[in-house]
């Protein structure tokens, strides 16, 4: 079964929470708070997600964190990306390969052509397009078919 991690759940949880704030900034407590997670959870997954450029991070008084771009410009694939790694449905499928059959292997071609496919679609989903539905600016999820290779 092909599963994201709980932490980047969690990730995308927070990000839809500071999305539908309407405060310019919020406390990681207030972030926990809203989200219903436990304070040190979201401050496990804030940490990659300003470190990927996702979410800002003021200090002081009235410091907090924010979303770094709007929520349509926030894809799946950058969440997934900032907490996980980068994608990769086997070890060849990546950039930074390791396996020993890679030279011989007939599979590397199919196994890279389904890893761009399934970036294709995370990174066609948006943070926008992950909210809840809100009459007066609903925005329709959809997905572009599969491209055909030849």
């Amino acid at each position: 079964m092909l599963r994201v991690t709980r932490l980047t759940d969690y990730a995308t949880l927070v990000l839809a929470t500071l999305a539908r704030a309407s405060e310019p900034m919020l406390s990681a407590a207030g972030l926990a708070e809203r989200a219903r997670l436990e304070a040190t959870t979201v401050a496990k997954v804030l940490k990659p997600l300003v470190h990927a450029g996702l979410v800002e991070s003021f200090r002081g008084a009235a410091g907090g964190y924010r979303l770094a771009r709007p929520p349509m410009q926030v894809s799946l694939l950058a969440i997934v990306e900032a907490i996980e790694g980068p994608l990769g449905m086997t070890d060849c499928a990546g950039d930074h390969s390791s396996c020993e059959h890679e030279p011989h292997c007939d599979l590397l071609p199919h196994w890279r052509r389904i890893n761009e496919v399934i970036a294709d679609a995370l990174g066609a989903v948006t943070l926008a397009q992950l909210l809840p539905p809100d009459p007066s600016r609903a925005i329709p999820l959809t997905l572009a078919p599969a491209k055909e290779t030849a």
